[in-house]
């Protein structure tokens, strides 16, 4: 059983998802969010959390991370009815412009489909991109996190702390 209020599970290939969930912990503590490699523990442990966040890198032309794709099918069986979930996304803006964070959009839709509320929205603002299905349909925003180490690694730090705080307060567990 749980011990925190919050549950991050993430894929993860190349490690750089994994490293920005240990900086989430980092940031809120093990004593409010417990961390799960999607590889090692069943999405169905989501429903032990009203609060969730979940990582998802956009892999080559906007597909899904391997670890995601093998357990898409899983998510329909959760209960994400009245849960609050926080996506964060990695991907390359400059490699791959056309399907930036695409995964990331994939993943929302999914979640809000099966009744999930989605926090944690993010400014487009400081990227340069052409195209992704991760934005909210006025553009301005992403569902998520938009994190992009290949070419904004300096501005991770900021933004997940600005992020983190953010969440928090739409989960309501801090004023």
């Amino acid at each position: 059983m749980s011990k925190a209020p919050v549950g991050l599970f993430y894929g993860s290939s190349t490690c750089y998802t994994e490293i920005v969930a240990d900086k989430i912990c980092d940031i809120l503590t093990d004593e409010v969010v417990d961390v799960y490699n999607i590889t090692d523990e069943s999405m169905l442990t989501a429903e032990n959390y009203d609060f969730l966040i979940m990582g998802i890198p956009t892999w080559d032309y906007g597909e899904l991370q391997e670890d995601w794709e093998e357990i898409w099918d899983e998510l329909d069986l959760v209960n994400f009815k009245g849960r609050k979930v926080a996506l964060y996304g990695l991907g390359d803006q400059v490699g791959y412009p056309e399907w930036f964070l695409d995964a990331m959009g994939y993943l929302h839709f999914k979640l809000v489909k099966l009744g999930a509320q989605p926090v944690g929205y993010w400014p487009n603002e400081g990227y340069d991109f052409e195209a992704s299905k991760a934005l909210t349909p006025d553009q301005k925003y992403f569902v998520g996190l938009a994190l992009d180490d290949e070419n904004q690694f300096d501005q991770t730090e900021e933004r997940l702390a600005k992020w983190c705080d953010q969440i928090m307060r739409e989960f309501a567990l801090i004023h």
